[in-house]
């Protein structure tokens, strides 16, 4: 193994990331929402010895009805996370939960159970929702502002409930009548702006100290946000030079608020699609481009760009002048933008079903593996978050062709170590005269 070794986790995409991959010959379009396929896909996850899956969430149909179906959550993440413990043993796995249409001592609770029952194997992807509204009786979406300043307190007092029984809280004292020592448990008694929670949780303290905290957000709040608490930063950097000044920019923001760099691991999107030569790989992406129709394809680059294509050709140029920017944009739009400048609508079409913003490579295990070997080793990441193309093939070829290159070259362990999720990441909270310090001084 290298001194610094590549963190992996992967996107469970039900449809597969390539928008219309689920229209391909050898998907499994029956099983899609059910066990069977969710459990085959994390399986061969854990087969293939990366350190999680990841689970995102939509609190509405809109993706479904917009035939936008790569990111679509037919899989609700807590109970399908809860389904999957007894069909994995030692694979991470991350489920997305809304600080927008949630509260925090629920969010505590389930990930905290989670995390007991899978033996310190859950983590908890924190987003603000940008839909929603119209299913928790709202007319319209919080302001961003006010959803991240939401976020930020929702976050600290989840933490804090993780954390407000001590390690040796369980006592198990049969004699005397007491499983826990009520000294070692602790209200937290924390009143915000937003929130008012006396604590304690009622569930025990988490296996690996608190489920591991992931994060996917480039705007300044969505870095405050990730900087101050999470353990993964999810991130869209499709070129190598932006990749390596946007890690090393958040890492001194890490740095700056008193946390350890190297425990913060930014894992960029990839979609990897790999044959076991060159020809094969093309075949593939061939097939997957040709799965893409006219009408999803106008929709999803109307969907992305906010912008009517409905009556170019697809051999044009999305006229400039509808392109228009405003402050409220995400920063993943910019991105596509600057596509949209040099990219004809038929070609926008095929780059964004195969990919939004991510980078995509197509090759053999070897050249992929060195294009990703390249960006580590130059500090632009610290590992990758793997979207699957499809689930078939695509998926296949990844875990089975392009982790193993990976594990022979040094980059990924050929095998799980640790006990927990957090061990296994190189992300241990506290070492155990930390812990021993905190559980002192927490009243």
């Amino acid at each position: 193994m290298t001194e610094r070794r590549m963190t992996l986790t992967m996107f469970m995409a039900a449809f597969g990331y390539a928008n219309d991959a689920w229209r391909h010959p050898q998907s499994r379009t029956a099983d899609i929402g059910s066990l069977a396929h969710v459990r085959d896909m994390a399986q061969a996850a854990e087969r293939a010895g990366i350190d999680a899956i990841f689970f995102a969430d939509s609190n509405d149909a809109t993706g479904l009805r917009r035939h936008g179906y790569r990111g679509v959550s037919v899989n609700e993440p807590i109970s399908t996370i809860g389904s999957l413990i007894g069909f994995t043993e030692k694979i991470g796995m991350i489920g997305t939960a809304s600080t927008t249409w949630s509260e925090p001592f629920t969010v505590a609770r389930q990930f905290g159970n989670l995390d007991q029952l899978s033996g310190g194997r859950a983590g908890w992807n924190i987003v603000t929702s940008v839909s929603g509204n119209q299913n928790f009786g709202r007319d319209e979406m919080p302001e961003k502002s006010s959803r991240y300043e939401r976020a930020m307190e929702f976050v600290d007092v989840v933490t804090k409930l993780w954390d407000s029984w001590d390690r040796d809280a369980i006592i198990d004292d049969k004699a005397g009548g007491h499983w826990i020592d009520n000294d070692r448990v602790h209200d937290i008694d924390h009143v915000g702006a937003h929130f008012r929670v006396q604590g304690p949780t009622n569930i025990p303290r988490s296996p690996q100290d608190r489920p591991v905290l992931v994060q996917a957000g480039q705007s300044p709040a969505g870095i405050e946000l990730g900087s101050t608490y999470a353990d993964f930063i999810y991130a869209v950097q499709p070129e190598k030079a932006g990749a390596i000044a946007w890690y090393t920019d958040y890492k001194k923001i890490v740095a700056a608020k008193g946390r350890d760099p190297e425990r913060v691991k930014v894992l960029p999107g990839i979609i990897p699609i790999v044959g076991r030569t060159m020809a094969e790989a093309e075949e593939l992406a061939a097939e997957l481009d040709e799965c893409v129709t006219d009408t999803n394809g106008r929709a999803l680059v109307s969907g992305l760009l906010d912008v009517d294509v409905s009556d170019l050709d697809v051999d044009e140029l999305i006229p400039a002048e509808r392109l228009g920017d405003s402050p409220h944009r995400m920063e993943r739009w910019r991105l596509f933008r600057a596509m949209a400048s040099e990219l004809t609508l038929r070609e926008l079409m095929i780059k964004m079903s195969r990919s939004t913003g991510h980078q995509s490579l197509v090759g053999t295990p070897a050249s992929v593996a060195e294009t990703m070997i390249d960006w580590f080793e130059a500090r632009a990441c610290d590992g990758f978050n793997f979207d699957p193309p499809n689930v078939g093939a695509g998926m296949s070829n990844m875990l089975e062709l392009l982790v193993p290159e990976l594990q022979e070259r040094g980059y990924v362990p050929s095998e799980y170590r640790g006990d927990t999720f957090r061990e296994r990441s190189g992300l241990t909270l506290f070492t155990p005269q930390e812990a021993d310090a905190r559980a002192v001084v927490i009243v």
